[in-house]
Formats: structure tokens, sequence, C-alpha cells
């Protein structure tokens, strides 16, 4: 294939290369997600000439509506890279291999429904059931305990409220409610911050115990949130900061690209 560039200038082959690199990239990248709604992708190269010496200026990725491993729902997810160094003879074999790793600014949206669906997801659902924590079995007569029905709703500033519903073998759907602040920890986990328990719609009877399950329900919580677990094929993703706009949680920080990943 690279002799058949060779009847153009430098400048033209260049831009074929630009134009090949793009179609590679995205059918590549297509691969990362079991759905995708929408993908572009701009690749940045001047002069176009420097792209016949594997380098590029920038690689931009912009997506919407993507599903990572059928269960994971992203309102949209964006990469931008500084230059980039690539094995040219893979390129023109309609393959893309970097010389060596590179790193890219990062932009996750999810909604807040598709974090409450997330709960129910084969990954998720198991680490909410069957719990034998002590702090649980010592209320439940050394039962396991499970919470089902967890749902967030994100409020301004980053203040999230947790809701969720237990059985214990004396007393079935126990109401659990707090509010807390998300934070990021060690740019690869979620945690639920400064909470506290919400009993303002909880029966007076069972407030006491809903408290106490509460405070269980959210060191649970704190211990799955890692994203090292949703990493996608050749991409981890470190944060760096999160913001509540409405019903969208935000992520901003930055993705390490090690290879881009294998069309099969």
């Amino acid at each position: 294939m690279l002799s058949g560039l060779s009847g153009f200038s430098g400048s033209k082959q260049g831009e074929m290369g630009e134009r090949m690199l793009n179609a590679v990239a995205t059918q590549s990248i297509r691969h990362l997600f079991t759905q995708c709604g929408g993908l572009d992708i701009a690749i940045r190269c001047s002069p176009p000439s420097k792209f016949l010496q594997g380098s590029i200026d920038s690689f931009k990725m912009y997506g919407r509506d993507l599903v990572i491993r059928r269960q994971f729902h992203t309102a949209e997810m964006s990469f931008e890279t500084d230059t980039v160094a690539l094995d040219l003879g893979a390129v023109l074999g309609g393959k893309i291999r970097l010389k060596q790793p590179t790193q890219a600014i990062a932009h996750v949206v999810l909604t807040q429904d598709a974090i409450n669906q997330a709960f129910e997801a084969d990954l998720v659902k198991p680490r909410l059931q069957n719990l034998m924590n002590p702090e649980l079995t010592q209320l439940s007569g050394g039962e396991p305990v499970s919470f089902r029905d967890v749902n967030i709703t994100l409020e301004p500033e980053g203040q999230v409220k947790i809701a969720a519903t237990t059985d214990l073998p004396n007393r079935a759907n126990v109401p659990l409610r707090l509010i807390a602040k998300l934070e990021i920890q060690k740019r690869r986990r979620l945690c639920f911050a400064d909470h506290r328990v919400d009993l303002s719609d909880v029966p007076e009877d069972v407030q006491t115990l809903s408290g106490l399950l509460s405070e269980a329900l959210v060191e649970v919580l704190n211990g799955m949130v890692d994203l090292d677990r949703f990493n996608l094929d050749g991409i981890t993703l470190r944060l760096n900061r999160l913001e509540t706009q409405g019903e969208r949680l935000i992520f901003s920080g930055y993705a390490q690209i090690d290879h881009f990943p294998n069309m099969v």
C-alpha cells in the first residue's frame, strides 16, 4: 500500500494517510463499546507530510450514547492527546500501533438513570447480595443481608441522596436513606464522603434499625466503585475532578493509552 502512495507529493500522501488513520481509528474505537450511538474522530497533523514520519499532532475522540460491557451506559466520553508516535507500517496495514504509550485529557458524562441502572448490572448486583459483614449479621441474627432497589439522586455541588431497601428475618422492607458528597480517592475510586443518615421519611418504629443499616450500606458502596473494573481495552482512566449538573455526573481527568484495541 505504501508503494501505491508513491506517485503523490508528500502533502498528498500525508492527507491520504490522515484519512486512512481516521477510518482505522474509528473502526478500532467502535470495538471498545457494545453499543455506540455516535463517534467523531479528529486527527491533526501539520504539515500533513509529518504523518509519513509516523507522527501526528493530536488525536481527538468524542462518543455519544456508549455502552460498555453490555450494561454500563455512558452519555458522553471524549479523549484528546498531544503528539502521538505511530508505527506507520501498521497503519498502512489497517491497524494502529503506538510506538510508546500516550496520555489524553479525558471527559466522561453519566446520567442519573444510567447510574441507577448500573446497580442491576451483573458485575455490580452480586456485590450487594448475601453479605456477611459483621455489622450486618449482628442485626440479622447471623443471616446474610442483601440490599435492593438502590437509587441515587444527584444534587448540586456533588451531593447525592441514596435510597435502598433491605429485609431482615424479623422485619421486611426496611427503608435506608443517606445524604453524602461524592469524592474521588486516589484518582480511581469514588466514595460517598461526609455522609449522614436521613430519617425524615422513615417510620419511627424502624428508625434506629434503618440508621444502623444505612451506615453499613454506605461502607459497602464505598468498597465497590473502582474504575479499574471498567477500564477499556488498552485504556486506563484516572479522574481529577467531578461535578453534578442536574441529572448528569461529569468527570474530568486523563486516560493512559497503552495500545489501541484489536478489531475482531
